[in-house]
C-alpha cells in the first residue's frame, strides 16, 4: 500500500493547485488508498463550516470530498481572511484567533513560531490516520521576500521533506519560463525538493508543445510529470475571488440565450462566492458577476453575497450607484436576495464595533432587520425549512441579525405546523438570509428559482433532475480521469511513496 505525501505548488495563484489537489485525491482514492488533503496556510474568505463546527478554506473541504472524508480543521489549520489590503482576521484550528496587519503577521517571531508548530501537528496528525496526505501550497513557492515565514510551501516542504510539483497555467501564457523562474529563484536546499512540473489547462496539438518540454527538463534536470487538458466543462469549489469575474459555471450554463439571467454583485471583499455554484449549474441559467447598475438592468435576480467586510463594501456599493439600482428593483417587484453580509446590508441598521467600528451605518433599507456585530464569530450548520420545504446550509458571520414586521424565511418546522423562526427574512420580492450553501438542496434551489421566475415575468422552469451532490462528485471523477490519463501516475506514486528524486541538479537564476 502506497504511503507518503507530495506537495502541489503552482508557478501562480489560480495555476490549478486546487484542482489538480482534488484530482490527485479521487484518482488515489479510488486505487483503494485512504487520503487526506492538507492546506498548512490559506489566504480566501471562501470558507466552509466543518461537521465539527470549525472554519477551514472551502477549497480543503472539496476536497476532502473528493478523498470521501469529512473536513476538518487539520486540513486547513491556518485560515488568513483578508479584510483589506493590508489586513486579515486569522483562523488558526477553525477558530478566529484575531486580526494582524500584514507587516506584523511576516515579522511576528513567536506568532510564527506557533502558527509553525500548529501547521507541523496538524499534517503529522493526518499522516498518522491517513495512507496519503497530499498537500497544496499556497500562492508561488518563489515568492523569495516571504521565504523566511513561509509555512505553506518550502516552508512545510523542507521541515518534512516532500516532493514538490509546481504546476503552470499555459493558458496564461509563459508557463516555460513560469515554471524555470520558479526553480531557479529557489535556494539550494528548496530546490532539492523540486521533483517535476506539471502543465495545466492546455489546449492545442501536443506534439508542438513536446520540444519546450524536453528543454525545460534538459535545463533544470527535472521531467513534466504531464500535460493537463484544459478541462472546459468541469467545476470545482474555488479558493480565490479572481474566479468570480465575468461569465461563472460550467460553459453550457453561462450560454446567451438562458432563460434565465442572475447578476451577482461582485463587493471588493466577496466571501462565498461559490454560493451560486448550484446556480449555474442548472439548465437554463446564467450566473455572471457584475459591479455596475447598469450591468444589473436586465437580471433577473440580483444576489447580494457574502462579504469579510460589510461596513466598507456598502460605502463601495453607495459609490457605485447600486444602491439606488437596488431600492428601484425591489420597488418594481423584482426578486433581490442577500447572503450573510448581503443580507444585512439590506437591512435597516448595521451596528458595528467589532469589524470596521463604524458605529451605526444605515443599510439599504429593504428588510426590516437590524445587524449588531459581535465579537465572537458564529459558526453552525443549521437546518429547517423554507415553507414545506427543507433547507440546510452553513453560517459564517460576527452580525446578529435581529428582525421586526416580516415573515421568516426558514423555520424549525414546516409552515403551519407550529414552526419557529430560524434565520432570514423576506419583504415582496426581497430576501435575506445569513445561512450560505442553501442552494446546494435541491428541492429548495427548485422551489425558489420557480418563485424567483415567477416574480421576473419569467418563463424558466427549472430542470427535475438537477442534483447538485451527484454533479459535485462527477466532477471529482471528472478531474480523477484526467489525472490518470495525462500525468505520469508511476512516477508520481514513487514520489509520494520514496520522497524526491535524489542528487536533483541546482539551476542558477543568473541574477
Amino acid at each position: 500500500m502506497t504511503t507518503g505525501s507530495v506537495l502541489v505548488a503552482g508557478t501562480a495563484s489560480d495555476a490549478g493547485k486546487s484542482v489538480l489537489t482534488a484530482g490527485i485525491c479521487r484518482w488515489l482514492a479510488r486505487q483503494g488508498i485512504r487520503v487526506a488533503p492538507f492546506k498548512a496556510q490559506n489566504m480566501s474568505n471562501n470558507s466552509v463550516v466543518t461537521p465539527d463546527g470549525a472554519e477551514i478554506g472551502r477549497a480543503q473541504a472539496a476536497q476532502a470530498a473528493a478523498c470521501g472524508v469529512p473536513a476538518e480543521p487539520a486540513m486547513n489549520p491556518v485560515l488568513l481572511k483578508p479584510a483589506s489590503d493590508l489586513t486579515s482576521q486569522v483562523v488558526l484550528l477553525g477558530r478566529a484567533v484575531g486580526d494582524t496587519a500584514a507587516d506584523g503577521y511576516w515579522r511576528a517571531g513567536a506568532g510564527r513560531s506557533r502558527l509553525l508548530t500548529t501547521v507541523l501537528d496538524a499534517y503529522d496528525d493526518l499522516r498518522s490516520r491517513f495512507d496519503v496526505v497530499i498537500c497544496e501550497g499556497a500562492g508561488s513557492p518563489a515568492e523569495i521576500n516571504l521565504r523566511r515565514g513561509d509555512l505553506a510551501n518550502m516552508g512545510i516542504a523542507r521541515a518534512r521533506h516532500l516532493p514538490v510539483l509546481v504546476v503552470g497555467d499555459i493558458d496564461r501564457g509563459g508557463v516555460l519560463a513560469a515554471l524555470y523562474g520558479t526553480l531557479a529563484l529557489l535556494e539550494p536546499a528548496d530546490q532539492a525538493l523540486i521533483s517535476g512540473f506539471v502543465i495545466n489547462k492546455f489546449r492545442g496539438e501536443q506534439s508542438l508543445l513536446t520540444p519546450g518540454l524536453d528543454e525545460l527538463t534538459a535545463r533544470t534536470g527535472r521531467p513534466v510529470l504531464g500535460v493537463v487538458p484544459f478541462l472546459t466543462q468541469t467545476w470545482i469549489d474555488a479558493e480565490d475571488a479572481v474566479a468570480a469575474e465575468g461569465s461563472y459555471g460550467p460553459a453550457e450554463t453561462g450560454e446567451s440565450g438562458a432563460s434565465l439571467q442572475v447578476a451577482v454583485i461582485r463587493l471588493p471583499h466577496i466571501s462565498n462566492f461559490t454560493d451560486v455554484d448550484a446556480l449555474a449549474l442548472e439548465p437554463g441559467v446564467s450566473v455572471r458577476f457584475a459591479s455596475s447598475a447598469r450591468a444589473l438592468q436586465d437580471a433577473d435576480l440580483v444576489i447580494l453575497p457574502g462579504t469579510k467586510t460589510t461596513v466598507a463594501d456598502l460605502a463601495w456599493l453607495r459609490a457605485r450607484g447600486l444602491d439606488d439600482a437596488l431600492a428601484k428593483r425591489a420597488a418594481d417587484g423584482r426578486p433581490i436576495l442577500g447572503i450573510c453580509g448581503g443580507y444585512q446590508m439590506l437591512g435597516t441598521v448595521i451596528d458595528d464595533e467589532v469589524e470596521s467600528r463604524a458605529g451605526a451605518v444605515p443599510g439599504l433599507g429593504l428588510l426590516p432587520a437590524v445587524t449588531r456585530f459581535a465579537a465572537g464569530k458564529t459558526l453552525r450548520r443549521p437546518s429547517g425549512y423554507a415553507g414545506l420545504v427543507p433547507v440546510a446550509g452553513y453560517e459564517i458571520h460576527h452580525g446578529v441579525v435581529e428582525v421586526s414586521g416580516a415573515r421568516p424565511w426558514f423555520t424549525s418546522q414546516p409552515s403551519g405546523d407550529g414552526a419557529t423562526a430560524l434565520d432570514g427574512c423576506q419583504a415582496g420580492a426581497v430576501s435575506g438570509t445569513l445561512w450560505h450553501g442553501i442552494f446546494e438542496n435541491d428541492a429548495f434551489r427548485r422551489s425558489y428559482l420557480t418563485e424567483t421566475a415567477r416574480q421576473a415575468g419569467s418563463g424558466f422552469v427549472p430542470a427535475a433532475g438537477t442534483c447538485f451532490a451527484a454533479a459535485r462528485q462527477a466532477q471529482f471523477d471528472v478531474l480523477a480521469d484526467a489525472v490518470g490519463s495525462s500525468l505520469d501516475t508511476d512516477a508520481l506514486l514513487r514520489l509520494i511513496e520514496h520522497g524526491p528524486w535524489p542528487s536533483l541538479p541546482v539551476v542558477r537564476s543568473g541574477i
